[in-house]
């Protein structure tokens, strides 16, 4: 209901700069633009974002050890198998889209997969998957798509009106408009993706069975991804909501949790869902990475009396 809600606050915000641009009419017209926007993304979310990237797809051929692991992270979520793709980007992150867990596709840069170990890949594409499992992915999508227009339709309203005969009127508008109207959006787009992180997190660490991973590895990439370049979050700002990690640093304006608060609850599931401590040993606990596990120590025999024969 919440999301809905800003969904239908972010429509709002779009045809009232459609209104202040055009009037009546422009707010009819970015009414039906914003219904056609959110109809195309809704079939082709994910053809636009794998696009946007130049991502290519891989099976179990062309990066056995990557798809396999997304397989098996998939079979331990209960999920459809996903497209799995590989970007060729320094910046490590990775995203998921889709507009549904049947058509969902995940994606990893090459500077993720070489700067991270198996455990927190795991970790981290397990998150991927928990937005597919909260079907975050459309809803992600269309945010990003709505905020990216509201953005480009704010500064072509600048030039648009800046020539208007009316004057100052209108100038004065036209400039609320392109600072006003982007930053709401982007408030809108905080709310709704900040939320559901905390919730991919904890659905991570359920699927992977090790939310120590996952926090280690949000703490190696964050700061890489803030200061290695990322072409397509410079070129659609609005895409940032679709990584793991935000691409630059400030979070009050971050569409992201701070990633320390994020770790923080991270260790806190780690005491609901169990999973290895950061630099343990392998544990005896089966995960998505050991579906074999080594046989547990054998607890100590507990004293069994007439009110527990069974020892429990």
């Amino acid at each position: 209901m919440k999301t809905t809600m800003l969904l239908a606050a972010l429509t709002a915000l779009f045809m009232a700069l459609g209104y202040t641009l055009g009037g009546s009419g422009g707010a009819v017209i970015a009414l039906l633009v914003a219904a056609g926007m959110n109809l195309f993304t809704f079939w082709n979310a994910d053809k636009i974002v794998l696009r946007m990237h130049d991502a290519r797809e891989v099976d179990a051929q062309s990066a056995p050890d990557f798809y396999g692991l997304v397989q098996q992270l998939a079979q331990r979520a209960q999920l459809p198998m996903p497209r799995v793709y590989i970007i060729d980007q320094d910046a490590p992150n990775a995203f998921a889209t889709g507009r549904n867990p049947e058509n969902a596709a995940v994606a990893a840069t090459t500077g993720l997969l070489a700067m991270l170990n198996r455990d927190e890949v795991a970790g981290v594409m397990a998150h991927e998957l928990g937005h597919v499992k909260n079907r975050d992915t459309l809803i992600m999508t269309m945010v990003a798509t709505i905020a990216g227009a509201i953005s480009m339709l704010a500064n072509f309203g600048l030039f648009f009106r800046g020539g208007d005969r009316e004057g100052h009127g209108n100038m004065v508008a036209s400039l609320l408009a392109v600072i006003v109207a982007p930053f709401a959006a982007m408030i809108v787009q905080m709310a709704i993706s900040r939320t559901r992180e905390y919730g991919a997190d904890r659905a991570g660490a359920e699927i992977s069975g090790n939310p120590h991973a996952l926090a280690s590895a949000l703490a190696k990439i964050s700061g890489r991804a803030e200061t290695i370049p990322n072409p397509v979050a410079e070129r659609n700002p609005a895409a940032a909501q679709l990584y793991i990690v935000p691409t630059h640093v400030s979070e009050l304006f971050s569409t992201h949790p701070a990633t320390e608060k994020r770790i923080a609850a991270l260790q806190d599931i780690a005491v609901d869902v169990g999973g290895p401590a950061i630099g343990s040993p392998a544990t005896s606990r089966a995960s998505a990475l050991s579906p074999v596990a080594a046989p547990p120590a054998p607890a100590p025999e507990r004293r069994r009396s007439a009110l527990d024969p069974h020892g429990r």
